[in-house]
């Protein structure tokens, strides 16, 4: 162990030697790992992020298409509940002696029964649309809070690793004072 320490002194004792010593300014070298834990996190991270986000994207817009199709269904089913009331109508002028009423009564449950599957329809799409997005919202806040506690680890990492590297700096410098002593 003294025979590494001892080489570590002897580097660090002819920096005009010209390529190789220790850089002892912790604030230079901290904000150069910094730079470079930042530089990789973006370098790679914005390649997951970007499919993270073009997935939920894609799924959102497949739950749009789908509520489109059923918005296209409920439009289908209208028009055919129209077309069936117009002939409900005709009728009811034919029938209009014998029972108005009674076809008036048809007609409005009809209507009725119609506009609730309408409004269950336009329910469910809006209850679709709204939880696709909640979940893609707590998906991307996972992720992000993921990322963001490694980064932190990454960082607290970091730090200790540099904690170790100036006890062991100092205690060579304690060593070389020892020697020359």
């Amino acid at each position: 162990m003294k025979n590494v320490t001892d080489s570590f002194v002897s580097l660090g004792h002819w920096p005009s030697a010209g390529s190789f010593g220790f850089n002892t300014d912790i604030l230079a070298t901290n904000l150069i790992n910094l730079s470079v834990v930042l530089g990789v996190l973006v370098f790679f991270g914005k390649g997951v992020l970007s499919d993270l986000l073009d997935n939920r994207k894609q799924r959102i817009l497949n739950t749009i298409r789908n509520s489109e199709e059923l918005r296209g269904g409920a439009i289908e089913q209208l028009e055919k509940a129209r077309t069936r009331l117009r002939k409900v109508e005709m009728e009811a002028d034919k029938f209009r002696v014998n029972g108005y009423s009674e076809i008036e009564r048809e007609k409005l449950n009809f209507i009725n029964s119609t506009s609730k599957t309408l409004k269950q329809l336009e329910n469910y799409k809006n209850e679709t649309i709204q939880f696709e997005q909640q979940r893609a919202i707590n998906q991307v806040r996972q992720r992000v809070f993921q990322q963001a506690l490694q980064g932190a680890l990454g960082t607290l990492s970091s730090c200790l690793n540099n904690e170790l590297h100036l006890r062991t700096i100092r205690a060579n410098i304690g060593m070389l004072g020892a020697i020359t002593d």
